[in-house]
């Protein structure tokens, strides 16, 4: 019986969260071990599933970088990186589109249906959905008073612009977005996106209420190796300065200052390989990650 009302007792815990949610928008960027564990990948189906029971309004972004590196070393194509960007020559963006658009969303979407939900489709593609343009890089100068260098990434892109339109009718028929993040160009052509970018632009575009990225770590730690349960937007660049933050967690936390700079209410940081991250990181008062507020 102690174990029931344990049970009851986490869903009164949940119950203001509930309430302050309903009819908001959540926009999920999905990545990492909870995309290859099997049992994560239900855990998350689930999850998103709820949501939406429940009458919040989950939109989900997926990676694929594992996937896509795969279907390339078969097709024995060489990946090169420059500061952590894949270049994306035309053949790469090909099979990057078939692996994004064809498999890994068609899989997400599927598991989405056959755990109960109402889940469709989607690249930036459709509907013009995300628009893009080429990213540009720069290098570091040759010269100490040279210009810097401009790197050619390719068909790499940044979001220009996100058309939400596509969106908002899912939304009205009760659909679960799930979108590839591959954008458009004014000419057409496809362009490989960060995910986190993509569903950071997206979040700022429908005023989510919360932007949730998960990943393989525990959230944003201090020096000390603990854990930060809550940190402001605007010590960011200074945590970075101080090396306090560094490597792959940088472009995140610059992703999700951007999405609170452009209306997003708070972003997390949420370690994807713990089961139902995303539940226990919005309805329990504690949280499992780190929250970025402005």
């Amino acid at each position: 019986m102690e174990h029931e009302i344990a049970k009851a007792k986490v869903l009164i815990e949940s119950l203001p969260y509930i309430r302050e949610f309903n009819h908001k928008t959540v926009v999920i960027k999905y990545g990492g071990h909870a995309m290859v564990d099997e049992e994560l990948k239900k855990n998350f189906a689930l999850d998103v599933i709820l949501l939406k029971y429940i009458g919040l309004n989950p939109v989900v972004v997926h990676g694929g970088g594992p996937q896509i590196n795969k279907f390339l070393e078969k097709m024995q194509i060489t990946s090169n990186y420059i500061q952590g960007m894949r270049v994306t020559d035309g053949e790469t963006m090909d099979v990057v589109e078939m692996v994004l658009v064809g498999k890994v969303n068609k899989e997400i979407v599927g598991l989405i249906n056959h755990c109960g939900g109402k889940a469709v489709g989607l690249s930036g593609r459709d509907g013009d959905l995300v628009q893009a343009k080429k990213m540009k890089m720069l290098g570091k100068p040759e010269a100490e008073n040279a210009p810097p260098e401009l790197i050619d990434l390719g068909r790499v892109g940044e979001v220009t612009k996100v058309n939400p339109e596509i969106l908002n009718t899912l939304d009205a028929q009760d659909f679960i977005p799930v979108i590839a993040p591959v954008g458009v160009g004014e000419d057409g052509q496809a362009y490989n996106i960060n995910a986190d970018l993509v569903a950071g632009a997206i979040a700022a575009e429908l005023d989510a209420v919360k932007l949730i990225l998960l990943t393989d770590v525990e959230g944003v730690k201090d020096r000390e190796g603990n854990l930060l349960s809550s940190i402001r937007k605007d010590s960011i660049e200074q945590m970075i300065e101080n090396r306090v933050i560094s490597g792959g967690m940088i472009p995140k936390l610059r992703c999700c200052a951007s999405a609170l700079e452009s209306g997003v209410n708070k972003a997390h940081i949420v370690d994807g390989r713990q089961e139902h991250a995303i539940l226990l990181e919005i309805f329990t008062h504690k949280g499992i990650g780190t929250e970025i507020t402005a």
